[in-house]
């Protein structure tokens, strides 16, 4: 740790390179942050593979530059412009949600909500594991579950325990697949999950559990099913299935999800 003499020695220092350097150092952070957020965008939907692509690009364009190759410089040139007409009508609906998002101010955390979560879902899976409803719920880390969720209907709506509930419902036009949670949005219903290739799951589980450690499989997301025939809640994670669970395994999972608002408290 620096000492209060260190200290006191090093502040002009910072006091006058700051008074200097302080546009170049906003401009860094802001780009930064751009940059951070435009990756945290694009995770887990076809854009990745399109970003490759034009790193690939831009790295042949430094090489041709560099070593003046007329032919490769005029064909990239050329390209470019429709390259980048292109992205824009593929990605529009990508664009247009992205924008939708800015709204909502996405550099705040809703603390409350966050904090909540874990005994409002822990609440929701009690309540139909006690009516005998079938369910899966698919909480997304740090791998992007886009890919799947628009398999399904979109929703992007905020959590409760009636919501949840009501999409469940054997009578509901949603029931049927999956609901996907990133982060305090229920983002979609009836989504479509990779089913597990792994032999040695039991033969008594039907098409919901394998589902739900099929997921787990290829991404690191947290996945609770509940049974139909039985009621019994069980936990997806890692390609393991933890049968019969109770409240707090549920809440205590979740937690672990959403312990940056833990920490934030």
């Amino acid at each position: 740790m620096w000492s209060w003499v260190s200290y006191d020695k090093l502040l002009p220092y910072v006091r006058a390179f700051m008074s200097e350097n302080w546009r170049a150092v906003l401009e860094i952070t802001i780009l930064a942050l751009f940059i951070y957020y435009i990756l945290l965008f694009i995770k887990g939907t076809r854009a990745v593979q399109v970003l490759k692509g034009l790193a690939m690009l831009i790295f042949l364009s430094f090489f041709s530059n560099k070593l003046n190759l007329t032919v490769l410089n005029w064909l990239l040139t050329m390209f470019t412009p429709i390259a980048i007409l292109s992205i824009i009508i593929i990605f529009q609906s990508e664009l247009r949600r992205g924008l939708a998002r800015l709204g909502r101010s996405p550099f705040l955390v809703s603390l409350f909500s966050d904090t909540k979560i874990p005994d409002i879902i822990s609440e929701a899976v009690t309540s139909m594991a006690d009516r005998k409803i079938g369910a899966i719920l698919v909480f997304e880390r740090e791998i992007g579950l886009k890919n799947y969720i628009s398999t399904g209907v979109p929703l992007d709506a905020m959590i409760s325990k009636e919501l949840i509930c009501s999409i469940f419902m054997p009578t509901s036009p949603l029931h049927d697949g999956a609901v996907i949670i990133e982060r305090d949005r229920i983002s979609a219903s009836s989504c479509l999950l990779p089913l597990s290739q792994f032999h040695q799951i039991s033969k008594s589980l039907g098409t919901r559990h394998r589902a739900a450690v099929g997921i787990t499989e290829e991404t690191d997301s947290l996945v609770i099913v509940i049974s139909e025939e039985t009621g019994t809640v069980s936990l997806a994670e890692n390609g393991n299935l933890i049968r019969d669970v109770g409240p707090e395994k549920i809440i205590a999972s979740l937690r672990s999800i959403y312990v940056h608002s833990q920490k934030i408290k």
